[in-house]
């Protein structure tokens, strides 16, 4: 079947652009195809008076770069999951491996969760000691995420 029929977007895109691209999907550690369904979703969400532009205007000087704007309209969303078990704690302790980080969230007083995520994730959600996050559990994973 013909990729049109499917559903594909195909488009053009300069090397700076796919290198925007592609570093934005090794820090967030998504594919291209999450990464763009979620800036296409997050147009219909948000009033085009109130979207961010993807580049300057030459009148622009505040130094913002194209990647540090199209990271911010990412971000501006509310955080969304399918998991019905979303538990707000906060950071009690942090135990960085080689590979993984053991996470323990405090969601009461004196209960506690721990959760084995990878260290790029504990990292990229700037998880430390007293800081909130939440605990998403689906089954018998338990995930951490962050506001």
């Amino acid at each position: 079947m013909p990729r049109k029929q499917q559903g594909w977007i195909t488009f053009q895109s300069s090397e700076e652009e796919r290198q925007i691209l592609e570093q934005h999907c090794q820090q967030s550690q998504r594919t291209k195809t999450e990464v763009l369904r979620e800036l296409v979703r997050s147009l219909t969400q948000l009033p085009a008076s109130s979207a961010l532009p993807l580049q300057q205007s030459p009148q622009d000087n505040s130094g913002t770069t194209e990647e540090e704007l199209f990271s911010r309209k990412l971000e501006a969303k509310a955080m969304k999951v399918s998991a019905r078990n979303v538990l707000k704690g906060t950071v009690k302790k942090v135990v960085t491996g080689a590979v993984n980080s053991e996470v323990t969230l405090e969601i009461a007083p004196g209960v506690e969760i721990t959760s084995i995520i990878t260290r790029a994730s504990a990292e990229h959600l700037g998880l430390a000691e007293g800081k909130e996050a939440y605990a998403v559990i689906k089954s018998s994973n338990v995930m951490v995420a962050v506001d």
